[in-house]
């Protein structure tokens, strides 16, 4: 199942063989990026159609799409390293506009006979981009300013480009932030992601100016898509979802009950990992807003059994998964028998813990949801949400009718504290980490703050403090406070909170965390940090 099987508009002329509308459309190859993904939706945010497909694609593969365009994603390889992946000689052969960015603007580089070199420092993050109109057409930064604010992400860089190609962009570390020679146009940043100032209308421009595109693509409604794909897979079989209480899992929940109603049983398994409040929460919101059962399972214990000792935080995050399929087993057995199991899985999952769906990728961290899945799982498992990011599903969920309440909660990782406690997970720490987060999210709440910070927790760290309390020394843990902005999870930076409002949570967790005498505001983007700690 494809992102497109789930949203093509079949209100169009579709081509027998691929399924899609006879809209323009463009290609994306994926050389392993992160936002591979990413560029496919702001293609179809612009109104044209677009696939990602594998970086060795053939063109009998690509034909049947009739591209009027290429886009080459980024990567995490070095061109000219061993077994880097390379460009597919149809790129270039057919003729066809070509975008490479980042990693994909290298390999044209490269395959032109231009030089790509280490930088003497690597580039990520926010840099300053100059337009160099005076030297070609420029086509691509039309209607843009001459400094932009653009997202980096590299440590090589083209210093000089191939024959007949001329320099329309610079940046501090890259000589050669953007090259034009006709319509194979290649850029050093990364129009796709949302810190990127007019990254849209950059791929407006490649779409339109440059490849020719007529944006007259558009997308029928995912549901109903969806509904049907859950159908056909489900049949007359019954499905066991593991439900959080987060955004994810509650649309995954309300959709396909949806397609298939009573013969979905949901379950909530507390694992003694959740924060202050959590477990009853979720009962009763979920009680409140879903016309359906919900069971209940504690299993707290259990996995903070499993989980001692444990430090690395991929075994951590494979352990979990493990039992979370223990414990739904469990529950089958009770109600069962069930042949599927769904889960509330978004895109940001899948890329980041390198499935099959993603091969060329470098792994960030498993999730538990997908790479930390055991060999042995007996479930066939439902996922309509995979190939969709956070904003969409929230769009999903209205759409469906569910609250405010659960649409706009905040993101909470299914491993839950295990994963925000630093090392092995104990219980003592955990006491202290439910005790300084409740607060982090009660000030940070009470201010105002919430709706326009994506995601806000503390961190227990394994380091100790000196610290002094009335005439006494304390010796006691340090505590960090995370708040990040974004709208996708791909790429994210650190929210500007008010120092006022720093200093009350600092000062409240202080004085009312026992053991906590130090607070830190992590102030990493992403990249070149991950959201979460571990």
């Amino acid at each position: 199942m494809t992102a497109h099987d789930l949203i093509a508009d079949a209100s169009q002329t579709t081509d027998p063989e691929h399924g899609i509308t006879t809209d323009d459309a463009v290609i994306v190859l994926d050389f392993g990026s992160q936002y591979s993904q990413l560029i496919t939706r702001r293609v179809r945010e612009c109104g044209v159609y677009c696939e990602m497909l594998h970086h060795d694609a053939t063109w009998d593969e690509v034909a049947g799409l009739e591209p009027k365009g290429v886009i080459l994603s980024g990567g995490p390889n070095s061109v000219y390293a061993d077994g880097a992946p390379q460009l597919p000689s149809w790129v270039l052969d057919r003729d066809l506009p070509v975008l490479g960015i980042c990693y994909g603007m290298q390999l044209l580089a490269r395959a032109l006979g231009g030089a790509v070199e280490p930088g003497n420092r690597k580039e990520y993050g926010q840099a300053s981009l100059t337009v160099a109109r005076a030297t070609g057409d420029a086509t691509l930064f039309e209607d843009t300013p001459n400094q932009i604010n653009v997202w980096m992400s590299h440590g090589d860089h083209v210093s000089t480009p191939p024959d007949g190609f001329h320099i329309i962009a610079t940046s501090p570390n890259s000589p050669v932030a953007a090259m034009e020679r006709g319509h194979v146009v290649g850029i050093q940043f990364h129009p796709e992601v949302n810190h990127t100032e007019y990254g849209t209308d950059i791929l407006r421009n490649f779409l339109t100016r440059i490849a020719g595109c007529t944006p007259t693509w558009s997308s029928e409604s995912f549901i109903d898509d969806a509904v049907q794909q859950i159908r056909d897979q489900v049949g007359d079989g019954k499905v066991l979802l593991g439900l959080s209480g987060g955004v994810d899992s509650s649309v995954a929940a309300a959709l396909i009950h949806k397609a298939i109603g009573d013969q979905l049983t949901p379950v909530f398994v507390n694992n003694g990992l959740l924060r202050e409040g959590e477990a009853e929460m979720v009962q009763e919101v979920f009680a409140r807003h879903f016309g359906m059962p919900l069971v209940y399972a504690d299993a707290g214990e259990r996995f903070l059994e499993m989980l001692s000792g444990v430090e690395d935080p991929e075994l951590k995050r494979k352990v979990i998964g493990e039992q979370f399929i223990r414990v739904f087993e469990r529950e089958a057995a009770k109600a069962g028998p069930f042949d599927f199991l769904a889960q509330g899985t978004l895109y940001p999952d899948v890329i980041e813990s390198t499935t099959k769906d993603t091969k060329a990728a470098a792994k960030i961290k498993t999730h538990h949801n997908v790479g930390g899945l055991p060999d042995d799982m007996q479930f066939a498992l439902i996922e309509p949400l995979k190939f969709l990011f956070k904003d969409e599903v929230r769009k999903v969920g209205r759409a469906l009718g569910l609250p405010d309440e659960i649409v706009e909660r905040q993101p909470f990782p299914g491993p839950g504290l295990a994963v925000r406690t630093m090392g092995a997970v104990v219980d003592d720490d955990l006491v202290l980490l439910r005790g300084a987060d409740a607060i982090v999210r009660e000030e940070i709440e009470a201010a105002g703050l919430a709706g326009d910070v994506w995601q806000y927790f503390a961190v227990l760290l394994p380091v100790r403090s000196t610290g002094v309390m009335g005439d006494d020394r304390t010796y006691g843990r340090v505590c960090a406070i995370r708040a990040i902005t974004s709208q996708d999870a791909m790429t994210a930076d650190w929210a500007r909170l008010p120092f006022e409002v720093l200093a009350l949570i600092s000062n409240r967790i202080v004085n009312e965390v026992h053991g906590i005498t130090r607070i830190v505001y992590d102030i990493t983007s992403k990249p070149p940090a991950t959201i979460e700690w571990e």
